[in-house]
C-alpha cells in the first residue's frame, strides 16, 4: 500500500501502533499530523522504503488497541480527560520537583539541564489553563452537538497544541533529547524517564484531538 503520501495523523488513527514507530524516528504526528509520511521522512533523512514495509507490517497485525474512529464523541472526551488530562495534573508538579533537585545538586556539572525547572513550569501552567478551556467551553458544546459551530474554540486548541509542541522541543534541547549522562544520579535518571512518558502521553493527547476529535466534531458528527 502507499503510505509515503499519507497524511502522519491519517497513519495514526488507521495504524494505532504506528504512533510507537513515529516517536522512535521523532516524527510528529501529533501537531504535524497534516504532513505526509514522505515529507516527514525526507526532512528526518529517514528511509521512507523501510518505513513502508515497518507500517505494512504493522497493519498485518492484529491490535487490540481501542478504535476511536467511530466511538461515540462523547466517549473520547470521557477518555480523554481521566487518561491524558488528569495524568498531566499529576505528572507534572512532581517532574517540577525532580527537576529543581537536580538543577540544586548538579549545577556544576557540564550536562545539568539548567532552566528545565522553570520550562517545565511554563508548560505546567500552560496546559493547565488549555486543558480548563477544553473541559468547560470546547468539550461541552461537542457534546451538546454543537461542534460544527466551534471552529473558533478548536483553532485556539489547535494553536495552543502547536506551542506545546514548541515547548517540548526546549525540554529535549535542555535534557539532550531527554538522555540522562552517564553516571547521572537516580533522580536525574527518575526524572528524564518521567519526561519520557509525559512527552509520549502528551503526543497520544494531542494527536486524538488534533487528528480525529476535531475533525470530527467540526463535521458535525
Amino acid at each position: 500500500m502507499d503510505y509515503r503520501n499519507q497524511a502522519l495523523g491519517s497513519l495514526a488513527i488507521s495504524i494505532p501502533r504506528a504512533t510507537k514507530l513515529f516517536r522512535q524516528h521523532d516524527l510528529d504526528f501529533c501537531c504535524g499530523g497534516k504532513q505526509t509520511l514522505l515529507r516527514a521522512a525526507t526532512k528526518k533523512d529517514l528511509d521512507i522504503d523501510l518505513l513502508e514495509s515497518q507500517l505494512a507490517a504493522l497493519s498485518a497485525q492484529p491490535s487490540e488497541d481501542q478504535n476511536w474512529q467511530h466511538s461515540p464523541l462523547s466517549d473520547i472526551i470521557d477518555y480523554i480527560i481521566p487518561r491524558f488530562h488528569e495524568r498531566h495534573r499529576e505528572q507534572l508538579p512532581e517532574l517540577i520537583l525532580m527537576a529543581e533537585k537536580v538543577e540544586r545538586v548538579h549545577h556544576d556539572k557540564p550536562l545539568c539541564p539548567r532552566g528545565l525547572a522553570a520550562q517545565l513550569t511554563l508548560i505546567h501552567q500552560d496546559l493547565a489553563n488549555h486543558m480548563m478551556k477544553e473541559e468547560q467551553i470546547l468539550f461541552p458544546m461537542i457534546q451538546q452537538g454543537m461542534g460544527a459551530h466551534a471552529a473558533g474554540p478548536i483553532s485556539v486548541m489547535e494553536h495552543e497544541h502547536d506551542d506545546a509542541g514548541d515547548q517540548l522541543e526546549i525540554v529535549k534541547t535542555l535534557t539532550q533529547n531527554v538522555t540522562p549522562p552517564e553516571g547521572a544520579c537516580t533522580t536525574w535518571r527518575a526524572l528524564y524517564a518521567g519526561i519520557n512518558e509525559f512527552i509520549n502521553d502528551l503526543m497520544e493527547h494531542i494527536h486524538l484531538e488534533n487528528n480525529l476529535l476535531f475533525p470530527r466534531a467540526l463535521r458535525g458528527e
